[in-house]
């Protein structure tokens, strides 16, 4: 019974301890004046109560009772669509749907000269959901095999095709931060663009590492999945939402987009998405013309060929030069 006691209070510390840091964190990147200071007296009254108060259940309820005060505080925050955006976030997109007919504006298709310097381009398509013929997934890196971006894009049979892109919503001079991701430092936001600018400016730009894979989506199956995307891109105009870097990020969103019955069951894989591709081949959900998923995602690296066909208006064509198309 002593040992089991003797865990019991280690675990109840080991919590107290990850909320107390959490807290910490909340304050120090969310309090909205004088953060540093809150962070560190809300940092000194725990070590007090620690030092000072007798007896260990009146340490531990005072400690989440102080971790309760700050996320009821932190709950209160709301997302805003005002602030002086990045470029390349300026403007969030919405579409008009008037039956078969989409329109989209602020379509992003930026003119590129490097990562860094670019002239915004904002467009207005309009596609129809009878000619959407599939949807492909891209998937990049940056570092760590294990962290990866998904961008998916859907196909048209009489138009180019357009891809969506969930990223943070960061204002001018903000810069993204794991840690800082877990708190309410950036808003969601949906792109949806061209090829030759969301996936150009990671294969040509970034020299990110771009992995496409054609999905096994029928037609029927990508208009749903286009629809969903276009509904959440329409939500997130008239209210934004917090980025989270678990709850709510560039494939998590994906899932949560979905009706509750219609989503795929959960898989660690969806927030390590690093190995997402490989979640998919064992799914079944994408093309691999008999390949293992090695050679297949040998394969599926496009970088060279985007290179290649850079501004070539045939752009999304060229890189799919080889990729399996079906089984």
């Amino acid at each position: 019974m002593r040992v089991i006691e003797y865990i019991g209070w280690i675990l109840a510390w080991l919590a107290a301890f990850v909320c107390s840091t959490w807290a910490f964190g909340a304050l120090y990147f969310d309090f909205p004046w004088a953060s540093t200071f809150a962070a560190i007296v809300f940092l000194l009254a725990l070590l007090a109560t620690i030092i000072f108060v007798r007896g260990k259940l009146l340490k531990l309820a005072i400690v989440f009772g102080a971790f309760a005060v700050v996320v009821s505080w932190w709950l209160t925050l709301k997302p805003s669509n005002d602030g002086t955006w990045q470029p390349d976030v300026a403007k969030t997109a919405w579409a008009d749907i008037n039956g078969d007919e989409v329109t989209i504006h602020n379509v992003r298709n930026c003119d590129y000269h490097t990562e860094k310097d670019f002239t915004p381009r904002w467009e207005t398509r309009t596609v129809r959901l009878s000619q959407i013929t599939g949807m492909d997934v891209a998937i990049n890196y940056w570092g760590s095999p294990w962290i990866a971006h998904p961008i998916v894009s859907f196909q048209f049979s009489d138009a180019l095709p357009l891809c969506f892109s969930i990223e943070t919503r960061k204002t001018i001079g903000q810069s993204y931060s794991t840690v800082q991701g877990f708190y309410r430092r950036y808003t969601l936001i949906y792109i949806i663009a061209d090829e030759r600018d969301c996936i150009r400016l990671r294969s040509n730009y970034r020299r990110e590492d771009v992995y496409l894979y054609r999905t096994l989506a029928s037609p029927d199956q990508a208009r749903q999945r286009f629809r969903e995307y276009i509904n959440t891109l329409n939500a997130l105009h008239e209210h934004p939402r917090w980025y989270n870097a678990v709850t709510s990020n560039c494939t998590t969103a994906i899932r949560a987009q979905r009706a509750v019955d219609k989503r795929a069951p959960w898989d660690w894989r969806m927030l390590i998405n690093g190995k997402a591709d490989e979640m998919l081949y064992q799914d079944h959900a994408i093309a691999i013309g008999g390949l293992p998923f090695t050679e297949l995602k040998q394969r599926s690296l496009i970088n060279q060929r985007a290179r290649a066909a850079d501004d070539d208006p045939d752009f999304s064509r060229l890189i799919r030069d080889g990729l399996p198309k079906g089984d």
